[in-house]
């Protein structure tokens, strides 16, 4: 489920996506070669115009690669959190100490610290993908191009840049909508999400 709802959410959210790094990426580019982009809008129109109606898609795979092994981590690790904690009796239903919310909590938490180092490289990829435009320089053809210069010219933990402030984003994001998720459930079928 992870995989299929993180493929078609970032597939469809491809191109405000390539918005939003392509206007991050602007200010630190010398200033006569900036675009200046005046909102998600004229950026995604200008790339639509400048790039045609495909190059809203540039980077997709990696984004649609990266959303997948980040859903389905995220969910898998989870679920598995709060089976191994439950069975330590601390969390289970006998400690009843940190049964239900706090349960959840730590248990997403977990999985945010390990979908994202699993996710990190491809943000990484999708990044770097993204910043190129059509009508520019192209330093990488691929994304498997992209893998390979990067760890033969800055090394292997660089796929792993900016990694904390990307957990520091993805856990209260993780946890609040996973939460979401079990109380609707648990609302709605009687029974737990995750």
């Amino acid at each position: 489920m992870g995989c299929i709802s993180g493929g078609i959410g970032s597939a469809v959210g491809t191109p405000s996506e390539l918005a939003l790094v392509r206007m991050s990426n602007d200010s630190k580019l010398p200033i006569e070669k900036r675009q200046n982009y005046k909102g998600v809008v004229d950026c995604i129109r200008r790339i639509a115009k400048e790039d045609g109606i495909g190059g809203l898609w540039n980077g997709a795979t990696v984004t649609v690669l990266r959303a997948m092994v980040l859903s389905s981590a995220v969910l898998a690790i989870t679920s598995e959190c709060k089976v191994r904690l439950t069975a330590t009796g601390l969390f289970g239903p006998d400690g009843n100490l940190f049964q239900g919310f706090p349960l959840l909590v730590v248990s997403i938490f977990v999985s945010s610290f390990f979908a994202n180092i699993v996710s990190n490289p491809f943000d990484v990829v999708k990044s770097r993908t993204q910043q190129q435009s059509k009508t520019g320089v192209q330093k990488y053809s691929s994304m498997m191009d992209c893998f390979i210069k990067i760890i033969a010219e800055e090394g292997v933990f660089k796929l792993w840049a900016g990694f904390v402030p990307a957990f520091l984003k993805l856990a209260p994001y993780t946890i609040i909508s996973l939460l979401l998720t079990e109380k609707i459930s648990l609302a709605v079928t009687g029974d737990a999400a995750l």
